[in-house]
């Protein structure tokens, strides 16, 4: 009998189980390279030892110390290979499909720079002044929840680099570190992010809490409700093996099916034990992280209560612009949470010149979603962003190094940034304007 038939299905299963894993399916060459040979009849022994191959050379060329990283991009495989499944999913994942993730990193693609010469660029100038401090870059680390899932230096980790690099920080709420933690660990400003869940009471704890520790900006935001379709979180989530009620109290805003608990409100403060942010709040009453009933009645009973800079993170209209700015916001973050709230395919570099244009000088606009070198600064820059951020890199850092690899992540995107400003002609970023970028002829 001959066993070739029956070793070919074998291969062929053990593809397709690889197949579902995020650690393959995160990869482009890697999944490509997979879809290929399910796709081939008959399975070839050389195509199944090449692509493993192609696996074993990917794993060889995953840099061991963040000095070895040529771009933000190399950290990406470092991280994978230490964090646990899950959590890689929860960090990795947009929604259904993840093409919106896709469609920010793609949105830059679709902007040409035009360069001037004969510059004297012997100085360059990336300070911002933003709400009367001076920051070294415009480059801000964007709030990432949960980072001790990521490493145990988690987001003190963040702080501590975003302080020796002079960089602005939000936290989430839903961070493994407190306000007054993180702003000792930087040594200096962290601005607030909130979810303001469905309880006013612990709303305005928060918010209160904040602004006692010394954080001077909170960002509200509003692009997220609980039960978005994270496709990639739940095809990690079956691959990993340990038992997650331990770590996330049989709770969670995403999870899928049922989270364990015997109600919503039992589920939710099992959920938040281990936030800080929650500490000695009565949450018995809360059920939802991202209220449904959010609307512009809570802005104004926001803007009413907050004594700080208050920013909306999450708008991504004309419309809505407008109607921040009847409200009294002093800020905006354009964002639609990396891709992770809907599944539009636009990205946020696209919604940012309707915003900018809406609200037309009166308050400082932050841009964040695909950002991956200093050329994207550079375009968001260009259309009016005051300032930059990004998630997942500075996570990436994170996960695969600690503070130090969120260090050389934000070394990285300041070298870049610095180089093709000296390559435009550009030597301070008020000199970043329109006329720098084009859209790219299809």
């Amino acid at each position: 009998m001959n066993p070739m038939p029956r070793r070919a299905r074998t291969r062929r299963k053990f593809l397709q189980m690889l197949g579902v894993s995020p650690l393959i399916a995160s990869s482009s060459v890697l999944a490509g390279g997979l879809a290929d040979l399910l796709r081939a009849e008959p399975l070839q022994e050389e195509h199944f030892l090449g692509w493993l191959g192609t696996l074993q050379q990917q794993d060889d060329a995953i840099i061991s110390a963040p000095d070895q990283a040529l771009d933000v991009m190399d950290f990406e495989p470092a991280a994978r290979k230490n964090i646990p499944p899950a959590h890689w999913g929860y960090l990795a994942t947009g929604v259904d499909d993840d093409a919106t993730v896709r469609a920010n990193r793609d949105g830059y693609s679709h902007i040409q720079i035009r360069s001037r010469r004969l510059v004297d660029v012997t100085n360059i100038d990336m300070s911002r002044i933003i709400f009367g401090t001076k920051w070294d870059t415009p480059i801000v680390l964007s709030p990432v929840g949960a980072q001790k899932a990521f490493h145990p230096d988690g987001e003190l980790g963040v702080a501590r680099a975003a302080g020796k690099k002079g960089n602005l920080m939000m936290l989430s709420t839903v961070a493994s570190a407190s306000i007054e933690d993180a702003l000792a660990a930087r040594g200096g400003q962290v601005w607030q992010q909130l979810y303001p869940t469905n309880v006013w009471e612990v709303t305005r704890a928060i918010i209160k809490r904040a602004e006692t520790a010394g954080s001077p900006a909170i960002v509200l935001t509003v692009d997220l409700h609980d039960g978005s379709n994270r496709e990639t979180l739940f095809r990690a989530q079956r691959v990993d093996r340990r038992q997650c009620s331990l770590c996330h109290g049989g709770y969670s805003p995403f999870a899928r099916g049922k989270t364990g608990a015997t109600s919503a409100s039992e589920g939710f403060a099992k959920y938040v034990a281990r936030k800080p942010m929650f500490d000695g709040l009565d949450v018995s009453k809360v059920t939802q992280l991202h209220p449904l009933a959010m609307s512009w009645d809570l802005v104004k009973r926001l803007r009413d209560t907050i004594t700080v800079k208050f920013l909306i993170k999450g708008i991504v209209t004309r419309e809505d612009a407008e109607l921040a700015v009847e409200h009294g916001v002093d800020g905006l973050v354009v964002s639609n949470h990396g891709g992770r709230a809907e599944n539009t395919l636009r990205p946020t570099i696209e919604s940012l010149q309707e915003v900018v244009e809406a609200v037309a000088g009166k308050l400082p606009v932050i841009v964040d979603g695909g950002v991956r070198r200093g050329t994207d600064i550079f375009k968001a820059l260009a259309l009016g962003a005051a300032a930059v951020g990004f998630g997942r890199p500075h996570s990436w850092g994170l996960g695969a190094f600690g503070q130090a690899g969120v260090e050389a992540v934000l070394e990285i995107y300041r070298r870049e940034l610095r180089a093709i400003m000296r390559q435009a002609g550009t030597t301070s970023l008020d000199k970043i304007t329109r006329e720098y970028v084009i859209p790219r002829s299809s």
